[in-house]
Protein backbone atom coordinates (compact mmCIF):
# COMPACT_ATOMS: atom_id res chain seq x y z
CA UNK A 1 0.00 0.00 0.00
CA UNK A 2 1.28 3.60 -0.40
CA UNK A 3 0.35 7.02 0.92
CA UNK A 4 0.92 11.00 -0.72
CA UNK A 5 4.55 10.41 0.87
CA UNK A 6 5.02 7.14 -2.00
CA UNK A 7 6.39 5.47 1.64
CA UNK A 8 6.71 1.42 0.87
CA UNK A 9 5.01 -0.63 3.00
CA UNK A 10 4.78 -4.05 3.24
CA UNK A 11 1.68 -6.32 4.45
CA UNK A 12 2.23 -10.12 5.12
CA UNK A 13 0.15 -13.03 5.63
CA UNK A 14 -0.15 -14.60 8.85
CA UNK A 15 -1.80 -17.53 9.16
CA UNK A 16 -4.25 -19.18 12.00
CA UNK A 17 -3.78 -22.33 11.59
CA UNK A 18 -1.39 -24.78 10.80
CA UNK A 19 -3.30 -27.22 8.49
CA UNK A 20 -1.89 -26.47 4.99
CA UNK A 21 -4.11 -28.34 3.04
CA UNK A 22 -6.69 -25.84 1.93
CA UNK A 23 -4.51 -23.09 1.42
CA UNK A 24 -2.88 -25.62 -0.89
CA UNK A 25 -5.88 -25.71 -2.89
CA UNK A 26 -4.95 -22.34 -4.03
CA UNK A 27 -8.79 -21.40 -4.50
CA UNK A 28 -9.90 -18.42 -5.92
CA UNK A 29 -13.25 -17.28 -4.92
CA UNK A 30 -13.66 -13.53 -6.78
CA UNK A 31 -11.53 -13.34 -9.77
CA UNK A 32 -12.45 -10.19 -10.58
CA UNK A 33 -11.33 -9.13 -7.08
CA UNK A 34 -8.14 -9.78 -6.81
CA UNK A 35 -7.99 -7.76 -10.82
CA UNK A 36 -9.43 -5.25 -9.18
CA UNK A 37 -6.95 -5.49 -6.09
CA UNK A 38 -3.57 -5.24 -8.81
CA UNK A 39 -5.17 -2.41 -10.60
CA UNK A 40 -5.56 -0.47 -7.45
CA UNK A 41 -1.90 -1.41 -6.21
CA UNK A 42 -0.62 -0.28 -9.70
CA UNK A 43 0.77 -3.68 -10.65
CA UNK A 44 -0.39 -3.25 -14.14
CA UNK A 45 1.45 -0.12 -14.54
CA UNK A 46 4.54 -2.11 -15.13
CA UNK A 47 7.28 0.37 -13.89
CA UNK A 48 10.52 -0.02 -13.75
CA UNK A 49 9.57 -4.53 -14.30
CA UNK A 50 11.30 -4.98 -17.21
CA UNK A 51 13.83 -7.86 -16.38
CA UNK A 52 17.23 -7.07 -17.60
CA UNK A 53 18.54 -8.78 -20.94
CA UNK A 54 22.10 -7.10 -21.34
CA UNK A 55 24.84 -5.09 -19.30
CA UNK A 56 27.63 -3.29 -20.15
CA UNK A 57 30.51 -2.57 -17.96
CA UNK A 58 34.16 -0.83 -18.35
CA UNK A 59 36.83 -1.92 -15.72
CA UNK A 60 39.84 -0.23 -14.99
CA UNK A 61 42.63 -2.68 -12.98
CA UNK A 62 46.01 -2.59 -11.95
CA UNK A 63 48.81 -4.75 -10.70
CA UNK A 64 50.23 -4.54 -7.67
CA UNK A 65 53.99 -4.03 -8.04
CA UNK A 66 55.32 -2.56 -4.42
CA UNK A 67 55.69 -4.22 -1.12
CA UNK A 68 56.90 -2.67 1.64
CA UNK A 69 57.36 -4.73 5.12
CA UNK A 70 56.33 -2.78 8.43
CA UNK A 71 59.41 0.06 9.41
CA UNK A 72 61.52 -1.31 6.37
CA UNK A 73 62.58 -0.58 2.71
CA UNK A 74 59.99 -1.02 0.01
CA UNK A 75 60.90 -3.89 -3.17
CA UNK A 76 59.32 -4.98 -6.04
CA UNK A 77 57.04 -6.97 -5.37
CA UNK A 78 57.53 -11.10 -7.22
CA UNK A 79 55.36 -12.08 -9.78
CA UNK A 80 56.88 -15.65 -9.20
CA UNK A 81 55.87 -16.82 -6.25
CA UNK A 82 52.30 -16.08 -4.53
CA UNK A 83 52.16 -13.12 -1.88
CA UNK A 84 51.95 -15.64 1.03
CA UNK A 85 55.41 -16.37 0.20
CA UNK A 86 56.44 -12.58 0.39
CA UNK A 87 54.48 -11.81 3.74
CA UNK A 88 54.94 -14.85 5.84
CA UNK A 89 58.78 -15.83 4.91
CA UNK A 90 61.04 -15.73 7.80
CA UNK A 91 64.77 -16.32 8.49
CA UNK A 92 65.91 -19.76 8.55
CA UNK A 93 67.80 -20.18 11.88
CA UNK A 94 71.35 -22.22 11.99
CA UNK A 95 72.61 -21.42 15.33
CA UNK A 96 71.43 -20.55 18.92
CA UNK A 97 74.44 -18.09 19.85
CA UNK A 98 77.26 -20.51 19.49
CA UNK A 99 75.04 -23.76 19.41
CA UNK A 100 74.79 -24.79 15.76
CA UNK A 101 71.60 -26.50 15.02
CA UNK A 102 69.64 -27.38 11.91
CA UNK A 103 72.10 -30.05 11.30
CA UNK A 104 69.57 -31.73 8.63
CA UNK A 105 69.84 -28.53 6.50
CA UNK A 106 73.46 -28.58 6.74
CA UNK A 107 73.47 -32.52 5.71
CA UNK A 108 71.50 -31.90 2.78
CA UNK A 109 73.59 -29.05 1.69
CA UNK A 110 76.81 -31.07 1.62
CA UNK A 111 74.75 -33.91 -0.33
CA UNK A 112 73.81 -31.83 -2.95
CA UNK A 113 77.54 -30.62 -3.26
CA UNK A 114 79.28 -33.93 -3.73
CA UNK A 115 76.26 -34.59 -6.26
CA UNK A 116 77.15 -31.34 -8.25
CA UNK A 117 80.83 -32.51 -8.12
CA UNK A 118 79.83 -35.98 -10.28
CA UNK A 119 77.76 -33.87 -12.48
CA UNK A 120 80.49 -31.18 -13.53
CA UNK A 121 82.93 -34.01 -14.57
CA UNK A 122 84.79 -34.65 -11.16
CA UNK A 123 83.11 -37.73 -10.67
CA UNK A 124 86.78 -39.61 -10.83
CA UNK A 125 87.58 -37.33 -7.66
CA UNK A 126 84.64 -37.35 -5.46
CA UNK A 127 86.25 -39.60 -3.30
CA UNK A 128 88.94 -37.67 -2.75
CA UNK A 129 87.46 -34.50 -2.80
CA UNK A 130 84.75 -35.56 -0.29
CA UNK A 131 87.51 -36.22 2.25
CA UNK A 132 89.02 -32.97 2.00
CA UNK A 133 85.83 -30.97 1.93
CA UNK A 134 84.60 -32.77 5.06
CA UNK A 135 87.84 -31.73 7.05
CA UNK A 136 87.58 -28.11 5.01
CA UNK A 137 83.81 -28.47 6.98
CA UNK A 138 83.50 -30.61 9.23
CA UNK A 139 80.64 -31.14 11.58
CA UNK A 140 82.62 -31.74 14.55
CA UNK A 141 81.69 -34.20 17.55
CA UNK A 142 79.33 -32.22 20.53
CA UNK A 143 81.61 -31.79 23.44
CA UNK A 144 79.90 -31.02 27.16
CA UNK A 145 78.83 -28.13 26.79
CA UNK A 146 76.45 -28.68 23.64
CA UNK A 147 73.80 -29.52 25.67
CA UNK A 148 71.17 -30.00 23.28
CA UNK A 149 72.76 -31.89 21.35
CA UNK A 150 74.19 -34.83 23.86
CA UNK A 151 70.77 -34.62 25.86
CA UNK A 152 68.48 -36.54 23.38
CA UNK A 153 69.67 -40.08 22.82
CA UNK A 154 68.23 -39.73 19.29
CA UNK A 155 70.02 -36.54 18.85
CA UNK A 156 73.35 -37.85 20.54
CA UNK A 157 73.40 -40.69 18.08
CA UNK A 158 72.61 -39.08 14.81
CA UNK A 159 75.99 -36.46 15.83
CA UNK A 160 77.81 -40.01 16.20
CA UNK A 161 77.16 -40.92 12.80
CA UNK A 162 77.90 -37.85 10.97
CA UNK A 163 80.47 -36.17 12.86
CA UNK A 164 84.10 -36.62 11.09
CA UNK A 165 81.99 -38.37 8.23
CA UNK A 166 79.96 -35.85 6.57
CA UNK A 167 80.34 -31.99 5.27
CA UNK A 168 78.82 -28.98 6.79
CA UNK A 169 77.35 -27.88 4.11
CA UNK A 170 75.88 -24.38 5.55
CA UNK A 171 79.67 -23.56 6.07
CA UNK A 172 80.53 -23.82 2.26
CA UNK A 173 77.36 -22.14 1.18
CA UNK A 174 78.15 -19.19 3.34
CA UNK A 175 81.69 -18.94 2.49
CA UNK A 176 80.61 -18.70 -1.56
CA UNK A 177 77.72 -16.64 -0.90
CA UNK A 178 80.18 -13.92 0.80
CA UNK A 179 82.30 -13.28 -2.41
CA UNK A 180 84.58 -16.77 -1.78
CA UNK A 181 85.64 -19.72 -4.49
CA UNK A 182 84.50 -22.84 -3.69
CA UNK A 183 87.72 -24.40 -3.66
CA UNK A 184 89.17 -21.61 -1.21
CA UNK A 185 91.25 -23.83 1.84
CA UNK A 186 91.15 -27.33 -0.58
CA UNK A 187 94.62 -28.42 -1.24
CA UNK A 188 95.76 -30.63 -4.19
CA UNK A 189 93.12 -29.01 -6.69
CA UNK A 190 94.09 -29.25 -10.22
CA UNK A 191 93.88 -25.94 -11.95
CA UNK A 192 92.02 -27.73 -14.83
CA UNK A 193 89.25 -27.94 -11.88
CA UNK A 194 88.88 -24.54 -10.47
CA UNK A 195 86.84 -23.30 -12.49
CA UNK A 196 84.43 -26.12 -12.62
CA UNK A 197 84.44 -25.89 -8.52
CA UNK A 198 83.66 -22.38 -8.82
CA UNK A 199 80.95 -22.58 -10.90
CA UNK A 200 79.37 -25.75 -9.10
CA UNK A 201 79.51 -23.07 -5.92
CA UNK A 202 77.82 -20.82 -7.62
CA UNK A 203 74.71 -23.41 -8.69
CA UNK A 204 74.81 -24.68 -5.10
CA UNK A 205 73.82 -21.21 -3.30
CA UNK A 206 71.56 -20.61 -6.13
CA UNK A 207 70.07 -23.74 -5.31
CA UNK A 208 69.16 -22.99 -2.21
CA UNK A 209 68.13 -20.38 -2.22
CA UNK A 210 65.69 -21.37 -4.76
CA UNK A 211 64.85 -24.42 -2.56
CA UNK A 212 63.48 -22.51 0.57
CA UNK A 213 62.12 -18.98 0.14
CA UNK A 214 64.30 -16.46 2.77
CA UNK A 215 63.78 -12.51 3.42
CA UNK A 216 65.85 -10.30 1.17
CA UNK A 217 68.24 -7.78 2.76
CA UNK A 218 70.06 -10.60 5.49
CA UNK A 219 73.07 -8.48 7.01
CA UNK A 220 74.66 -8.32 10.00
CA UNK A 221 73.47 -5.57 11.12
CA UNK A 222 70.13 -6.68 10.31
CA UNK A 223 69.68 -10.93 10.68
CA UNK A 224 65.75 -10.80 10.21
CA UNK A 225 66.11 -9.06 6.95
CA UNK A 226 62.60 -7.41 4.90
CA UNK A 227 60.83 -9.82 7.46
CA UNK A 228 57.18 -8.72 7.81
CA UNK A 229 56.64 -10.87 11.57
CA UNK A 230 55.84 -8.00 14.60
CA UNK A 231 57.15 -9.50 17.53
CA UNK A 232 56.17 -6.99 19.90
CA UNK A 233 52.71 -7.43 18.23
CA UNK A 234 52.52 -11.16 17.51
CA UNK A 235 51.80 -10.79 13.94
CA UNK A 236 52.50 -9.99 10.54
CA UNK A 237 52.46 -6.41 9.25
CA UNK A 238 53.25 -5.38 5.70
CA UNK A 239 51.84 -2.95 2.31
CA UNK A 240 51.26 -3.41 -1.31
CA UNK A 241 51.42 -0.53 -3.79
CA UNK A 242 49.57 -0.14 -6.83
CA UNK A 243 48.98 2.65 -9.29
CA UNK A 244 45.30 4.30 -8.85
CA UNK A 245 42.64 4.55 -11.62
CA UNK A 246 42.34 8.39 -10.85
CA UNK A 247 46.34 8.48 -10.79
CA UNK A 248 48.67 8.72 -8.30
CA UNK A 249 49.04 5.33 -6.11
CA UNK A 250 47.11 3.48 -3.63
CA UNK A 251 48.81 1.67 -1.06
CA UNK A 252 46.97 -1.20 0.66
CA UNK A 253 48.19 -2.14 3.95
CA UNK A 254 48.02 -6.07 6.21
CA UNK A 255 48.00 -4.32 9.66
CA UNK A 256 46.78 -6.99 11.52
CA UNK A 257 47.79 -10.86 9.57
CA UNK A 258 47.85 -13.44 11.78
CA UNK A 259 48.97 -16.05 9.18
CA UNK A 260 47.17 -19.19 7.24
CA UNK A 261 44.85 -18.16 4.32
CA UNK A 262 45.45 -14.08 2.72
CA UNK A 263 42.34 -12.62 1.32
CA UNK A 264 41.01 -9.07 0.76
CA UNK A 265 39.81 -8.93 4.08
CA UNK A 266 43.45 -9.04 5.72
CA UNK A 267 44.14 -5.46 3.59
CA UNK A 268 42.95 -1.44 4.65
CA UNK A 269 43.57 1.48 2.26
CA UNK A 270 46.26 3.45 3.51
CA UNK A 271 46.14 7.11 3.21
CA UNK A 272 49.48 7.92 4.37
CA UNK A 273 52.96 8.42 2.48
CA UNK A 274 53.16 6.49 -0.92
CA UNK A 275 55.36 3.91 -1.38
CA UNK A 276 56.12 4.91 -4.55
CA UNK A 277 57.50 3.24 -7.66
CA UNK A 278 54.31 1.22 -8.73
CA UNK A 279 53.82 0.09 -12.24
CA UNK A 280 51.31 1.86 -14.64
CA UNK A 281 47.60 0.92 -14.91
CA UNK A 282 46.28 -1.42 -17.19
CA UNK A 283 44.22 -0.69 -20.06
CA UNK A 284 40.32 -0.28 -19.14
CA UNK A 285 38.41 -3.55 -20.14
CA UNK A 286 34.56 -3.27 -21.35
CA UNK A 287 32.58 -5.91 -22.17
CA UNK A 288 29.06 -6.82 -22.86
CA UNK A 289 27.37 -9.34 -21.07
CA UNK A 290 23.78 -11.48 -20.53
CA UNK A 291 22.80 -11.37 -16.66
CA UNK A 292 21.42 -14.40 -15.31
CA UNK A 293 19.05 -14.86 -12.07
CA UNK A 294 21.09 -15.61 -8.79
CA UNK A 295 20.63 -19.62 -7.68
CA UNK A 296 21.34 -21.82 -4.81
CA UNK A 297 20.36 -24.50 -3.30
CA UNK A 298 17.06 -24.14 -1.32
CA UNK A 299 15.87 -20.87 -3.17
CA UNK A 300 12.15 -20.46 -3.65
CA UNK A 301 11.11 -21.03 -6.65
CA UNK A 302 8.69 -18.37 -8.41
CA UNK A 303 6.11 -21.40 -9.49
CA UNK A 304 2.98 -22.00 -7.15
CA UNK A 305 3.72 -26.07 -7.36
CA UNK A 306 7.07 -26.31 -7.94
CA UNK A 307 9.20 -28.00 -5.01
CA UNK A 308 12.43 -26.42 -4.12
CA UNK A 309 15.40 -28.42 -3.20
CA UNK A 310 15.37 -30.37 0.19
CA UNK A 311 18.76 -30.30 0.75
CA UNK A 312 18.41 -27.04 2.64
CA UNK A 313 15.67 -26.04 4.78
CA UNK A 314 15.56 -22.20 5.41
CA UNK A 315 12.47 -22.94 7.36
CA UNK A 316 14.47 -24.85 9.95
CA UNK A 317 16.95 -21.83 10.96
CA UNK A 318 15.73 -20.65 13.98
CA UNK A 319 16.91 -17.32 14.64
CA UNK A 320 16.41 -15.38 17.85
CA UNK A 321 14.85 -12.08 18.27
CA UNK A 322 18.25 -10.43 18.26
CA UNK A 323 20.07 -12.24 16.08
CA UNK A 324 20.09 -9.75 13.68
CA UNK A 325 22.71 -11.33 11.20
CA UNK A 326 20.29 -14.37 10.89
CA UNK A 327 16.94 -13.05 10.51
CA UNK A 328 18.64 -10.40 7.64
CA UNK A 329 19.94 -13.33 5.81
CA UNK A 330 16.26 -15.14 6.01
CA UNK A 331 14.80 -12.39 4.61
CA UNK A 332 17.28 -12.28 1.74
CA UNK A 333 17.22 -16.01 1.38
CA UNK A 334 13.27 -16.43 1.30
CA UNK A 335 11.46 -13.20 -0.17
CA UNK A 336 14.00 -11.38 -1.94
CA UNK A 337 16.51 -13.78 -3.79
CA UNK A 338 14.35 -13.43 -7.27
CA UNK A 339 15.26 -9.89 -7.28
CA UNK A 340 19.30 -10.39 -7.73
CA UNK A 341 20.75 -10.97 -10.75
CA UNK A 342 24.86 -12.12 -11.47
CA UNK A 343 26.75 -11.16 -14.59
CA UNK A 344 30.64 -12.33 -15.61
CA UNK A 345 33.57 -10.44 -14.61
CA UNK A 346 36.84 -12.47 -15.21
CA UNK A 347 39.94 -10.71 -13.85
CA UNK A 348 43.19 -12.08 -12.78
CA UNK A 349 44.46 -12.41 -9.40
CA UNK A 350 46.79 -9.64 -8.02
CA UNK A 351 44.04 -6.86 -9.58
CA UNK A 352 42.94 -4.22 -7.76
CA UNK A 353 39.63 -3.21 -10.00
CA UNK A 354 36.74 -0.21 -9.77
CA UNK A 355 34.01 -0.63 -11.96
CA UNK A 356 34.02 2.68 -14.42
CA UNK A 357 30.47 2.08 -15.15
CA UNK A 358 27.44 -0.12 -15.62
CA UNK A 359 24.86 0.26 -17.88
CA UNK A 360 21.61 -2.42 -17.79
CA UNK A 361 19.17 -2.86 -20.47
CA UNK A 362 15.87 -4.08 -19.83
CA UNK A 363 13.27 -6.07 -22.14
CA UNK A 364 11.99 -2.58 -22.93
CA UNK A 365 14.94 -1.04 -23.91
CA UNK A 366 15.14 0.98 -21.48
CA UNK A 367 18.69 1.78 -20.02
CA UNK A 368 19.51 2.24 -16.58
CA UNK A 369 22.85 3.61 -15.00
CA UNK A 370 23.96 2.11 -11.73
CA UNK A 371 26.28 3.55 -9.33
CA UNK A 372 28.15 1.54 -6.50
CA UNK A 373 25.67 0.36 -3.56
CA UNK A 374 28.64 1.52 -0.73
CA UNK A 375 29.48 5.39 -1.98
CA UNK A 376 29.20 7.86 0.60
CA UNK A 377 31.49 8.32 3.41
CA UNK A 378 33.93 6.22 5.19
CA UNK A 379 33.39 6.89 8.32
CA UNK A 380 29.30 6.52 7.95
CA UNK A 381 28.04 3.56 10.26
CA UNK A 382 25.00 3.10 8.15
CA UNK A 383 27.10 2.26 4.80
CA UNK A 384 26.51 -1.42 3.75
CA UNK A 385 28.87 -2.75 1.35
CA UNK A 386 30.53 -5.94 0.73
CA UNK A 387 34.40 -6.95 -0.26
CA UNK A 388 35.38 -3.24 -0.32
CA UNK A 389 38.24 -1.89 1.87
CA UNK A 390 38.32 0.25 4.73
CA UNK A 391 40.09 3.03 5.27
CA UNK A 392 42.66 2.97 7.96
CA UNK A 393 41.97 6.37 10.33
CA UNK A 394 38.85 8.93 11.50
CA UNK A 395 38.90 11.30 8.84
CA UNK A 396 36.36 11.57 6.92
CA UNK A 397 37.41 10.53 3.17
CA UNK A 398 34.90 8.59 0.43
CA UNK A 399 34.65 5.32 1.05
CA UNK A 400 36.78 3.27 -1.07
CA UNK A 401 34.72 0.51 -3.90
CA UNK A 402 37.19 -0.94 -5.75
CA UNK A 403 37.84 -4.79 -5.70
CA UNK A 404 41.13 -6.57 -4.97
CA UNK A 405 41.80 -9.52 -5.54
CA UNK A 406 45.66 -10.25 -3.75
CA UNK A 407 47.72 -12.53 -5.39
CA UNK A 408 47.59 -15.35 -3.39
CA UNK A 409 46.06 -19.54 -3.61
CA UNK A 410 43.82 -21.35 -2.38
CA UNK A 411 45.27 -23.86 -0.87
CA UNK A 412 48.67 -24.08 1.33
CA UNK A 413 49.83 -27.20 2.39
CA UNK A 414 50.82 -26.46 6.01
CA UNK A 415 53.64 -28.88 7.74
CA UNK A 416 54.05 -30.43 11.16
CA UNK A 417 54.19 -27.31 13.84
CA UNK A 418 58.42 -27.31 14.35
CA UNK A 419 57.98 -24.80 17.10
CA UNK A 420 55.06 -24.27 19.41
CA UNK A 421 54.56 -21.35 22.16
CA UNK A 422 51.52 -21.04 24.47
CA UNK A 423 51.61 -17.81 26.40
CA UNK A 424 48.79 -17.49 29.12
CA UNK A 425 48.18 -14.84 31.58
CA UNK A 426 49.05 -16.93 35.48
CA UNK A 427 46.77 -14.43 37.87
CA UNK A 428 48.12 -16.39 41.10
CA UNK A 429 52.11 -15.35 40.08
CA UNK A 430 50.73 -12.30 38.36
CA UNK A 431 53.11 -13.17 35.05
CA UNK A 432 52.55 -14.25 31.39
CA UNK A 433 54.07 -17.71 30.87
CA UNK A 434 55.91 -18.70 27.49
CA UNK A 435 55.14 -22.58 27.46
CA UNK A 436 57.57 -23.91 24.63
CA UNK A 437 55.16 -27.04 23.70
CA UNK A 438 56.71 -28.20 20.98
CA UNK A 439 61.13 -27.52 20.40
CA UNK A 440 63.23 -27.73 17.46
CA UNK A 441 66.10 -30.17 18.24
CA UNK A 442 69.36 -29.93 16.54
CA UNK A 443 68.93 -32.17 14.01
CA UNK A 444 65.68 -30.43 12.77
CA UNK A 445 62.92 -32.50 14.13
CA UNK A 446 59.77 -31.41 16.49
CA UNK A 447 60.00 -32.53 19.93
CA UNK A 448 57.67 -31.67 23.10
CA UNK A 449 58.78 -29.16 24.93
CA UNK A 450 58.30 -30.93 28.35
CA UNK A 451 59.86 -34.14 27.40
CA UNK A 452 63.07 -31.79 25.76
CA UNK A 453 63.38 -29.81 29.25
CA UNK A 454 63.46 -33.05 31.13
CA UNK A 455 66.06 -34.59 29.11
CA UNK A 456 68.23 -31.26 29.46
CA UNK A 457 67.77 -31.56 33.33
CA UNK A 458 68.59 -35.04 33.76
CA UNK A 459 71.52 -34.51 31.82
CA UNK A 460 72.76 -31.55 33.76
CA UNK A 461 72.63 -33.37 36.86
CA UNK A 462 74.26 -36.23 35.52
CA UNK A 463 77.12 -33.96 34.50
CA UNK A 464 76.79 -32.20 38.20
CA UNK A 465 77.44 -35.91 39.95
CA UNK A 466 75.53 -36.96 43.01
CA UNK A 467 73.79 -34.12 44.77
CA UNK A 468 74.80 -34.83 48.29
CA UNK A 469 72.11 -35.92 50.91
CA UNK A 470 70.36 -33.14 52.51
CA UNK A 471 70.79 -32.41 56.24
CA UNK A 472 68.80 -33.83 59.36
CA UNK A 473 66.13 -31.44 60.18
CA UNK A 474 67.13 -29.30 62.91
CA UNK A 475 63.85 -27.71 63.36
CA UNK A 476 60.13 -28.11 63.09
CA UNK A 477 60.05 -26.03 60.17
CA UNK A 478 62.31 -25.20 57.31
CA UNK A 479 61.94 -22.24 54.68
CA UNK A 480 62.44 -22.34 51.08
CA UNK A 481 62.60 -19.22 49.16
CA UNK A 482 60.98 -20.70 45.73
CA UNK A 483 60.16 -23.88 44.22
CA UNK A 484 60.89 -24.81 40.83
CA UNK A 485 59.26 -24.66 37.70
CA UNK A 486 59.26 -26.57 34.28
CA UNK A 487 62.25 -25.18 32.59
CA UNK A 488 59.84 -24.63 29.35
CA UNK A 489 58.23 -21.98 31.17
CA UNK A 490 59.47 -18.87 29.89
CA UNK A 491 58.33 -15.95 32.34
CA UNK A 492 57.06 -12.26 30.75
CA UNK A 493 57.12 -9.71 33.60
CA UNK A 494 54.58 -6.89 33.39
CA UNK A 495 56.68 -3.53 33.13
CA UNK A 496 56.22 0.56 32.18
CA UNK A 497 56.52 1.13 28.91
CA UNK A 498 59.60 3.65 28.97
CA UNK A 499 58.53 7.25 29.31
CA UNK A 500 54.73 6.46 30.53
CA UNK A 501 53.76 5.65 34.24
CA UNK A 502 50.14 4.22 33.28
CA UNK A 503 50.73 1.58 29.95
CA UNK A 504 52.21 -1.81 30.78
CA UNK A 505 54.17 -3.99 28.59
CA UNK A 506 55.56 -7.71 28.67
CA UNK A 507 59.34 -8.10 29.61
CA UNK A 508 60.89 -11.50 28.62
CA UNK A 509 62.52 -12.60 31.74
CA UNK A 510 64.18 -15.89 33.00
CA UNK A 511 64.40 -18.66 35.85
CA UNK A 512 66.79 -19.64 37.39
CA UNK A 513 68.05 -23.22 36.69
CA UNK A 514 67.43 -26.20 38.86
CA UNK A 515 70.64 -27.63 38.83
CA UNK A 516 73.75 -24.49 38.32
CA UNK A 517 70.92 -21.90 39.17
CA UNK A 518 72.16 -20.09 35.81
CA UNK A 519 69.21 -18.32 34.05
CA UNK A 520 66.70 -20.94 31.56
CA UNK A 521 67.50 -20.04 27.72
CA UNK A 522 64.43 -20.29 25.69
CA UNK A 523 64.57 -23.12 22.90
CA UNK A 524 62.33 -21.62 20.03
CA UNK A 525 63.24 -18.78 17.76
CA UNK A 526 59.86 -17.28 18.81
CA UNK A 527 61.11 -16.54 22.33
CA UNK A 528 64.63 -16.44 21.12
CA UNK A 529 63.98 -12.63 19.62
CA UNK A 530 66.88 -10.24 20.38
CA UNK A 531 68.46 -13.11 22.94
CA UNK A 532 71.73 -13.75 20.94
CA UNK A 533 72.12 -10.10 20.57
CA UNK A 534 71.85 -9.20 24.01
CA UNK A 535 68.59 -7.24 23.38
CA UNK A 536 65.41 -7.46 25.85
CA UNK A 537 62.20 -8.55 23.97
CA UNK A 538 59.03 -6.81 24.93
CA UNK A 539 55.67 -7.72 24.06
CA UNK A 540 52.39 -5.58 24.18
CA UNK A 541 50.14 -6.43 26.93
CA UNK A 542 47.22 -6.37 25.25
CA UNK A 543 48.70 -8.98 22.82
CA UNK A 544 48.29 -12.18 25.81
CA UNK A 545 44.01 -11.79 26.30
CA UNK A 546 42.45 -13.72 29.02
CA UNK A 547 42.11 -16.57 26.71
CA UNK A 548 45.76 -16.92 25.64
CA UNK A 549 47.66 -16.72 22.55
CA UNK A 550 49.18 -19.64 20.30
CA UNK A 551 52.26 -19.13 18.63
CA UNK A 552 53.88 -21.61 15.91
CA UNK A 553 56.15 -22.29 13.26
CA UNK A 554 55.95 -24.50 10.47
CA UNK A 555 57.00 -24.81 6.87
CA UNK A 556 54.38 -24.34 4.16
CA UNK A 557 54.57 -25.48 0.90
CA UNK A 558 52.23 -24.49 -1.88
CA UNK A 559 51.84 -24.33 -6.53
CA UNK A 560 52.08 -20.74 -8.34
CA UNK A 561 50.41 -20.49 -11.36
CA UNK A 562 52.70 -21.77 -13.33
CA UNK A 563 52.96 -24.65 -11.45
CA UNK A 564 56.27 -23.95 -9.76
CA UNK A 565 56.55 -25.07 -6.39
CA UNK A 566 56.85 -22.33 -3.42
CA UNK A 567 58.53 -23.55 0.21
CA UNK A 568 59.17 -21.43 2.73
CA UNK A 569 58.64 -20.97 7.13
CA UNK A 570 56.13 -19.15 8.70
CA UNK A 571 54.82 -18.12 11.96
CA UNK A 572 50.83 -18.65 12.73
CA UNK A 573 49.10 -17.05 15.26
CA UNK A 574 46.09 -18.89 16.94
CA UNK A 575 44.08 -18.82 20.01
CA UNK A 576 44.58 -19.83 23.56
CA UNK A 577 42.98 -22.42 26.15
CA UNK A 578 42.22 -20.13 28.65
CA UNK A 579 44.56 -19.00 31.98
CA UNK A 580 46.45 -21.60 33.58
CA UNK A 581 48.90 -21.65 36.76
CA UNK A 582 52.24 -22.78 36.77
CA UNK A 583 52.18 -23.17 40.92
CA UNK A 584 55.09 -20.66 41.33
CA UNK A 585 55.71 -19.92 45.15
CA UNK A 586 57.62 -17.96 47.24
CA UNK A 587 58.32 -18.13 50.74
CA UNK A 588 57.84 -21.66 51.90
CA UNK A 589 56.96 -23.12 55.04
CA UNK A 590 57.57 -27.01 55.04
CA UNK A 591 56.96 -28.95 58.07
CA UNK A 592 60.09 -30.93 59.18
CA UNK A 593 59.82 -32.88 62.14
CA UNK A 594 63.43 -33.40 63.40
CA UNK A 595 64.07 -37.14 63.86
CA UNK A 596 63.29 -39.34 67.57
CA UNK A 597 66.29 -39.45 69.76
Amino acid sequence: MTDPGQTWNRLEGRPRTTEFVRALRAEVRDPLWLLTRQWQLGEFLGTDGGSPVTMTYSVAQSRPSRFRPFGGPPEDLPTDRPLETVAERRRLTFAYGTEKISFDLRLAIGHRWFKMLGRVGLLGHVLKYEEQYAKKYPIKLPTAADVTQRANPAVWATMQAVAGRRMDGYELYLHVKGGGDADAGINTIPILHHTPLVNAGKRLVAWFDALIDQPTGVTSADPDGNTTWDPRRLEHRFSIAASAVGGGEKTLTAREYPGGQLDWHAFSVDPGPPIGGAVAPEPALARTVFPAPVRYSGMPLPRWWALEDGKTNFAAVRPDSTDLARLVFLEFALVFSNDWYQVPCDLPAGTVARIRGLVVTDVFGHRQWVTPAGTGSDEDWQRWSMFTLDTIGSDDVPADTDLFLPPSVPKVSEGPPLEEVLLIRDENANLVWGIEQTVRMPTGEPHRGAEAAAEVLAYRRGQAGAAPPPDQPRAPLSYTAMNTIPEHWIPFIPVHVEGDNREIQLQRAAMPGAVDGEPVRPRTSLLREGFDRGQRYFVNEEEVPQAGTRLSIAYNRTRWRDGRVAVWLTAHRGEGRGQGSSGLLFDLLTSTPPPAE
